[in-house]
């Protein structure tokens, strides 16, 4: 066996002979082979130099086996020791095993045999290396196409990872429009052991309700007027794979019973059928809405809500996100650059506070389209401020008396909400369920606090 990498390994055995043949074996195996002649020598070997192998009589002169044993894991708990006996009793065996041993093998043996578990160990160790190497990476490595390192955006690529083992578990993500949920979903996909078989998409609110039956289900020739063949619906496609839901708080109440009984049955009926098609998928489903509210006024099933949210993944606005602004701006920056043929290297530091005191109502898919317009209309290796929609640089403008007054201590309390509340709803264009979302307050208490602050709003 060729090892990249040079393995050491120690012998620990009495008898001179066997020793030093073994000694030999094993460096012309490609090993850093070393040897000694009892247990003492053995505990100083592995305390002096790092060991990752060890073949260890379990009859030495001075300290038993066992103890040995014992004591070099105690060292080194990642060492693997494969136990040597002459004696082929279970119950040595056992104790070997017990105390942390990777293998055992009897005297006399072949040495093939012996090479092979050597090898096989090494093969093993390599193993448990990459396992550690891939539970050390950070989200990014393990999720290049989700930018961000923010605490709360963390989360969610971790919430992924884990989500992607569990490929039958329903999924919900929640997040505002223009914050990644189609990306979110790829990457679940893509990460799970469905990854091979088809993902497909629909957009309910695309979709007309009465058309969204036969593209999900499917239709029986003859079942209506222009059904001139069978058709195999959007979930027969999706056999094996993923089939997302964008915007299901868009699905149509009549619709949702038939798409709870693929979650609770694994099957369905085409339009105009009359036989149970069974289908194995992965139900993943995105919404901006409210369903729990939707759920109380009777426009969301409770049932299918309920079934849905069995895992739910809950994507922060970029407003919560300010820590990740700038680098997502960098990594479209570097988009454009291929897609335009641009050379854009910096974004001078006017232009950086703007982009960092925005509230980014549109999310990653605004800052995506303000980066990419900049680019067009940049004509230097640098993004400035005037490339930015004028809108954009006027609302941060507007705000900038606010956030003085905030850095003042002649400011009170009031003066600086209602700056604050202004500035939001001027970022959303006054919208009060967008704004009320942002500030984190009920709609109901916005509108008390623009009637108190005589803040109109049409």
């Amino acid at each position: 066996m060729k090892h990249i990498k040079k393995h050491t390994l120690l012998i620990v055995e009495d008898d001179d002979v066997m020793r030093k043949t073994l000694e030999e074996v094993f460096v012309k195996r490609g090993f850093h082979a070393h040897s000694v002649g009892c247990g003492m020598d053995a505990i100083k070997f592995v305390k002096k130099q790092g060991v990752d192998i060890v073949l260890l009589d379990i009859r030495l002169p001075d300290v038993d086996g066992i103890a040995v044993l014992k004591h070099i894991l105690a060292i080194d708990d990642s060492i693997f020791v494969i136990v040597m006996t002459a004696y082929p009793d279970v119950k040595i065996a056992i104790s070997a095993i017990k105390a942390g041993a990777y293998d055992f093998i009897n005297k006399p043996f072949e040495l093939e045999e012996l090479k092979l578990l050597a090898d096989k160990a090494v093969e093993t160790q390599r193993l448990m290396s990459e396992v550690q190497r891939l539970r050390h990476k950070t989200g990014d490595e393990c999720l290049p196409e989700m930018i961000g390192d923010s605490l709360a955006f963390s989360k969610v690529k971790e919430f992924i990872l884990i989500v992607a083992k569990t490929p039958k578990t329903p999924v919900l993500i929640q997040g505002e429009t223009g914050t990644g949920k189609e990306l979110v979903a790829n990457a679940i996909h893509c990460r799970s052991n469905r990854a091979d078989m088809p993902l497909i998409k629909i957009n309910c609110s695309a979709i007309a309700d009465n058309l969204m039956e036969a593209e999900l289900f499917g239709y029986e020739k003859g079942a209506f007027t222009d059904a001139k063949e069978t058709k195999k619906g959007l979930l027969e496609l999706a056999d094996g794979g993923t089939i997302f839901f964008d915007e299901i708080g868009d699905m149509s109440i009549g619709l949702q019973p038939k798409l709870l009984r693929v979650l609770e049955n694994h099957s369905f009926r085409r339009v105009g059928g009359i036989r149970d098609i069974k289908v194995d998928v992965r139900v993943v489903a995105a919404t901006n809405k409210d369903l729990q509210s939707m759920v109380r006024k009777k426009e969301f099933r409770d049932d299918l809500y309920y079934r849905l949210k069995v895992m739910v993944i809950h994507i922060p606005p970029l407003r919560e996100r300010e820590g990740d602004i700038m680098p997502l701006a960098e990594h479209f920056i570097q988009l454009n650059n291929k897609d335009l043929g641009k050379d854009i290297e910096v974004v001078s530091p006017e232009c950086r506070d703007i982009l960092l005191q925005y509230s980014w109502p549109g999310n990653v898919r605004e800052l995506k389209n303000i980066i990419e317009r900049a680019a067009i209309l940049a004509n230097s290796n640098e993004i400035l401020s005037e490339y930015l929609p004028r809108e954009l640089v006027e609302d941060i403008t507007a705000f900038m008396p606010a956030i003085n007054k905030i850095n003042s201590i002649n400011a009170t309390l009031e003066q600086v909400e209602k700056a604050h509340i202004l500035h939001v709803l001027n970022s959303v264009n006054g919208n009060i369920s967008q704004a009320s979302r942002i500030l984190g307050i009920a709609r109901q208490h916005l509108r008390k606090k623009l009637k108190k602050y005589s803040i109109e709003n049409s």
